[in-house]
């Protein structure tokens, strides 16, 4: 059972959507931007990162300055949905890095990736060298991005506010 939204004030909420947007801030930048002393913001940070509500921090970088050209959504489909043959498919994928997100879905396809590669030759790769390898794989099905019309890491908390 998923655990209940954190019950976070206002001022809680003004540091995390600051934070989402550029976690570079110094403490002293943060509080200025969300109008609170600099010593409960850091704390209110502290709790917030030992809560869990923050899980880290990241730099973003620019995939097409990486020469990371190509990005492909690929739906795959099992031959059966127990969970040996989920796990099997999870372990297998877990640890490549040009596999930048995978859920497990409900529909037509058991798992949803985004991938990202140099080139067509590397997804190629990728298909005939690993996917295409791991037992129980029936169906792969790719969707080639031609354009990123939004991206964010930043998730909402609009729903939020007043709730604390």
């Amino acid at each position: 059972m998923p655990d209940k939204p954190a019950k976070l004030d206002d001022a809680s909420l003004r540091i995390l959507d600051a934070l989402q947007q550029n976690a570079e801030l110094s403490n002293a930048e943060l509080a200025e931007a969300v109008h609170l002393s600099a010593s409960p913001c850091w704390r209110r940070v502290a709790e917030m990162r030992e809560q869990g509500i923050i899980r880290g921090s990241v730099i973003l970088a620019d995939p097409v300055k990486l020469g990371l050209l190509v990005n492909v959504f690929v739906h795959v489909t099992l031959v059966q949905q127990d969970k040996a043959s989920l796990k099997a498919f999870t372990d297998a994928i877990e640890g490549r890095p040009e596999v930048m997100e995978c859920y497990l879905m409900t529909g037509e396809a058991d798992f949803m990736l985004r991938v990202v590669v140099e080139d067509l030759l590397r997804y190629q790769e990728l298909v005939l060298d690993c996917l295409t390898q791991i037992p129980g794989v029936a169906n792969i099905r790719s969707s080639f991005a031609l354009d990123q019309v939004k991206y964010t890491t930043a998730l909402p908390t609009a729903h939020l506010k007043g709730r604390g």
